[in-house]
């Protein structure tokens, strides 16, 4: 495990040092103070620090262990959802052994949220918790490199530009993911793509899949290394996703320029609006493992779009997308084929109507049609992925 000491979560040893970082560092109380009492922060920073900063002692004062940590990180996840979802909907899991250790592949749309569901899917059900996949570019403070490898996460090298340092960081990623598997016996969180999917449309990056099979030994065939690998496609489809206006922007952009740079810290404000914003219903859905002698890294990508897809959750907020991008005749026309969509995927109330179109008006007129497309492009992409 030496050969992935830079890379691998901290075990029980280093917790406790770690939260001692994470509590005593002002940044750190700063974000979250700005989170969740945002009002009260910028009237008073210099009474609610301290206070938080005892409150966080106090919490994890009793923790000794990954396991103890991942427990208080449960009862806040819980919370959140109370507050910022109608409900979550985990189906699946009647499809996989809780013992055995599998490379969850998931598709991407919010930082935090997409890995976390997952964990807490896996941890109601009485499973253990996987290993997360997260990239450097996330970690640019020192509290949150704590807070996350704290949580069983593992880092993906991103920022590097020399080709022979990148495959070198690659394979040891590679390997890392064979040894948490086969020695370990751990599961493992991984997107099925780098960056979340800002318009909608999931599509796997056969480079991933070019990763995990670094590691395979040279007298091992590539279909028989992934079929080793466990792999189970994941599906989280959220009806509301609270970085919307930012996405929207963002691909408006892109469209106009060419181009878009984040700003300082962009990504911990994708975060905290994810975790506070209004989610709607979320489902997670955990697909059948993957079963094919696939010949290439094309192949097994190609099987987890149709899976991941045909196992997304299409919601009102998509319907209704649809409906102003591309009429109702087309709607209809989408509907009527057999087999694309649930009889529970085609309800659509007043209620949500008119939120959906409060939303969507409430945003800046000409971010508008980037956002339609956003909440309309799952349809799209299940009409062309499985009629294909």
């Amino acid at each position: 495990m030496t050969d992935f000491d830079d890379i691998r979560p901290y075990n029980d040893e280093e917790v406790l040092a770690a939260l001692a970082r994470i509590v005593n560092d002002d940044e750190c109380l700063n974000l979250i103070a700005g989170i969740k009492f945002p009002n009260l922060f910028k009237a008073f920073p210099w009474l609610l620090r301290p206070l938080l900063r005892w409150n966080l002692s106090r919490r994890v004062k009793g923790i000794q262990s990954v396991y103890d940590f991942q427990l208080i990180v449960e009862s806040y996840l819980s919370s959140m959802l109370a507050k910022t979802t109608s409900g979550l909907s985990i189906s699946g899991l009647e499809n996989i052994n809780l013992n055995g250790a599998y490379l969850f592949v998931s598709n991407h749309r919010d930082i935090t949220l997409d890995p976390a569901l997952t964990n807490y899917a896996l941890h109601t059900k009485g499973s253990k918790t996987a290993r997360i996949a997260i990239g450097d570019n996330l970690l640019s403070k020192p509290f949150v490199t704590d807070l996350m490898r704290a949580n069983k996460s593992f880092i993906v090298r991103r920022s590097l530009s020399g080709p022979r340092e990148l495959l070198k960081s690659l394979k040891n990623l590679s390997a890392y993911i064979w040894h948490s598997l086969k020695v370990d016996n751990e599961n493992i969180w991984i997107a099925h793509r780098e960056g979340r999917a800002k318009d909608g449309l999931d599509k796997t990056e056969p480079a991933v899949i070019k990763m995990l099979a670094i590691a395979r030994p040279k007298t091992v065939e590539f279909a028989e290394y992934i079929q080793q690998l466990n792999i189970v496609p994941v599906s989280v489809s959220y009806e509301y996703d609270p970085c919307d206006a930012m996405k929207a922007r963002e691909l408006r952009l892109i469209e106009e320029s060419g181009s878009y740079t984040k700003v300082e810290h962009e990504d911990m404000e994708s975060i905290g609006k994810g975790i506070v914003g209004d989610k709607g219903h979320v489902y997670l859905h955990f697909g059948e493992q993957l079963q094919g002698d696939y010949p290439n890294a094309d192949a097994v990508a190609e099987a987890l779009d149709k899976a991941i897809i045909k196992n997304y959750r299409i919601q009102a907020t998509n319907i209704l997308a649809y409906e102003l991008l591309y009429g109702k005749d087309k709607l209809a026309e989408a509907f009527a084929l057999a087999n694309m969509f649930s009889d529970e995927e085609r309800v659509c109330s007043d209620e949500d109507r008119e939120k959906f179109h409060q939303r969507i008006a409430d945003m800046p007129d000409e971010d508008t049609l980037c956002a339609l497309n956003i909440y309309a492009n799952p349809i799209v992409n299940r009409l062309k992925i499985l009629q294909s």
